[in-house]
């Protein structure tokens, strides 16, 4: 059983950067998800796979994995691209660089 410790991505609705994120540690599934025939409910017999245990800093998941003995990787977030900062009436100015496409 792999247990996998990540930081969760920032939500799409949001903006900002707003806070950080804790980081997650899961299990990864061993049995594939199966399709009930008579409710057609996706369900699994893999109780770990509910299990998201969360952490504030990334040297504590690390911590809790290696004292329960826990097989582990860690994935490192990927680096926020830079914003580019222009204001709505930049939309219509005469000076305006790039063409319309509408």
């Amino acid at each position: 059983m792999t247990a996998r410790i990540h930081r969760q991505a920032p939500s799409a609705t949001q903006s900002g950067p707003g806070p950080a994120k804790p980081w997650v540690l899961e299990f990864e599934r061993e049995t594939p998800r199966e399709i009930d025939p008579l409710m057609g409910w996706t369900s699994s017999s893999d109780a770990k796979a509910q299990i998201k245990l969360r952490f504030a800093t990334k040297d504590e998941a690390i911590g809790y994995a290696e004292r329960s003995l826990l097989v582990y990787r860690v994935e490192e977030p990927k680096p926020g691209s830079a914003r580019r900062i222009m204001s709505y009436s930049d939309n219509f100015k005469t000076q305006r660089v790039g063409q319309w496409t509408h």
